[in-house]
């Protein structure tokens, strides 16, 4: 067995991974209802109490920047702009030294509601890059899929953080057979002609009541063959850890250059270059999106334990990552938790 050397102080696994990307879920709490994520009438939501405090997130941030090599943050929820300390949060992100002496690279996932409200506040903070999800540019087909008629507010939170410089602007698109598979040409357009950088991904079993069909999945390969009915597509050289493949797309008659990525974390998992860790509203360590069990840093934390105490925790935790998810397979488990509770 070869023995994998890491740096002092690395997020590392079992398996020679280390993580450098922390998703940060500040709040299982959404304003939308998007069928494939919860239910129509939501969610039994984590109690006020159990949810980390603003300073207790920034100190788990500090540990996890200070003492174990994290370098890219990325804010996620429910949906993240619900939360009212989220600009202290990012400064005090930023405040924050990677072990490159640098500020770490601090990013939003986020529905985009109300995001052109904020978007000033937040960049002064120190935020650098949202990613925003928009399944749909027809208002029908939104308001179906997200359970909420707010598709105006989505674009021009759009447009208010490429306005604010938060570039690149990336545009996250859910594809379900039956339902939005004609919105993959419109949606490829509308961000080539903006600028956008959009990125398809493949429906995965992480949605309400275990609902999730895999015949209902719109793999990878049939949505580059929508593009390649409509663009001139070539392979985009050195992915590295990056969930999404990339695909250049040459110039048209509606369109400029650009890019367009596939996250096929179904058909294609991209498990073997994974470079994240995560943590919950609530203080939990995952170390997958699908993992089945969790470690608990808000109780230790609140007991008292130094930020070594906690380092060490996350380590361990970390050290028994999966090589990978099991989906596809017949001992298949879905989380109890499901993606608004965990953070995307």
């Amino acid at each position: 067995m070869t023995t994998v050397v890491t740096p002092l102080g690395a997020l590392a696994d079992a398996h020679g991974r280390v993580a450098r990307d922390l998703r940060m879920s500040l709040t299982d709490r959404c304003n939308l209802r998007c069928t494939y994520c919860m239910p129509a009438d939501g969610l039994a939501w984590l109690p006020t109490p159990e949810v980390l405090t603003d300073a207790e997130v920034v100190r788990l941030v500090g540990v996890a920047v200070g003492l174990l090599g994290v370098r890219k943050i990325r804010f996620t929820g429910g949906e993240p702009l619900l939360r009212r300390g989220l600009s202290g949060i990012i400064a005090g992100a930023s405040a924050l030294r990677t072990d490159e002496g640098l500020p770490p690279e601090l990013s939003l996932t986020t529905n985009g509601i109300g995001l052109d409200h904020r978007v000033t506040e937040l960049a002064a903070a120190g935020l650098s890059r949202v990613n925003i999800s928009l399944d749909s540019l027809d208002r029908e087909r939104y308001a179906t899929l997200a359970r909420r008629d707010r598709l105006d507010e989505v674009l021009a939170g759009l447009a208010a953080a490429d306005a604010a410089g938060l570039r690149p602007v990336k545009v996250n698109a859910v594809v379900m057979r039956g339902v939005n598979e004609a919105d993959v040409v419109p949606l490829t357009e509308f961000c080539l002609q903006r600028g956008y950088r959009l990125r398809f991904i493949e429906q995965m079993p992480i949605g309400p009541q275990h609902g999730w069909d895999r015949a209902s999945m719109v793999p990878a390969a049939e949505i580059l063959e929508l593009l390649a009915g409509h663009f001139t597509l070539s392979p985009k050289a050195g992915r590295g850890s990056a969930p999404a493949e990339e695909w250049l797309v040459a110039e048209g008659e509606c369109h400029p250059s650009g890019s367009v990525g596939v996250i096929a974390s179904v058909t294609a998992p991209f498990c073997a270059a994974c470079d994240r860790t995560r943590l919950t509203a609530d203080g939990q360590v995952r170390t997958c999106l699908f993992s089945l069990t969790e470690t608990d840093l808000r109780t230790p934390l609140r007991s008292g334990a130094s930020d070594d105490d906690l380092a060490e925790l996350w380590t361990g935790a970390h050290r028994g990552k999966w090589a990978g998810h099991s989906i596809g397979r017949a001992d298949f488990q879905q989380p109890d938790r499901t993606m608004s509770a965990i953070g995307g």
